[in-house]
């Protein structure tokens, strides 16, 4: 598992900030999956979070695990094939979405970096 899915996966909730415009728009997610080595997030392509993804890929995501804090940022890409949409839910299942049902998406990191930081101890780790 790559480090990105590890701390996502270890958080289990995590904050995703994308861009409106000139207006930063930060929202909670849990599901994460890794397909093909791959970190992937999941949304609903009925959502703001679709449309601000679509414009601009480019994202961060913070969140903690105990005292320690992780950032994620990168661009994301769309992939719009069924078996991705299957492998996702298979790894992270969410009763509300099917993998053919017109409406559940899913993105994954074409280029991720991220930092895992202690307020006492500074950087611990960076990918």
């Amino acid at each position: 598992m790559n480090k990105a899915t590890q701390f996502l996966k270890e958080a289990k909730t995590f904050f995703i900030a994308t861009a409106e415009g000139d207006q930063p728009r930060v929202r909670p997610f849990g599901a994460v999956a890794e397909i093909d080595g791959k970190t992937y997030i999941c949304m609903n392509n009925t959502k703001k979070v679709f449309a601000q993804l679509m414009k601009n890929p480019k994202v961060e995501i913070c969140g903690m695990i105990g005292m320690n804090w992780f950032r994620i940022w990168g661009t994301v890409v769309r992939d719009d094939r069924y078996e991705a949409r299957k492998a996702f839910l298979e790894q992270a299942p969410i009763p509300m979405y099917k993998p053919d049902d017109g409406i559940f998406e899913v993105f994954y990191f074409d280029e991720v970096h991220g930092k895992y930081e202690s307020l006492r101890d500074g950087l611990l780790e960076e990918f």
